[in-house]
């Protein structure tokens, strides 16, 4: 069973590498900087989704 967090997370990380290459491509630095902290925090989401998934397995 897949987390709603894993799910959330890897949204996250893919909207923040759509934005990071569109600040790369327009020369905005901001908006590139932008996506990189998403795709780390999509990246985080995603894991602690995994982790309580793990968790979860490990109790049942």
């Amino acid at each position: 069973m897949v987390d709603e967090n894993q799910i959330k997370g890897g949204a996250k990380e893919i909207g923040g590498k759509i934005k990071e290459a569109a600040g790369r491509a327009v020369g905005n630095e901001r908006l590139e900087a932008e996506g990189e902290v998403d795709q780390v925090e999509g990246k985080t989401q995603k894991n602690y989704g995994k982790v309580k998934d793990a968790v979860k397995d490990q109790l049942s």
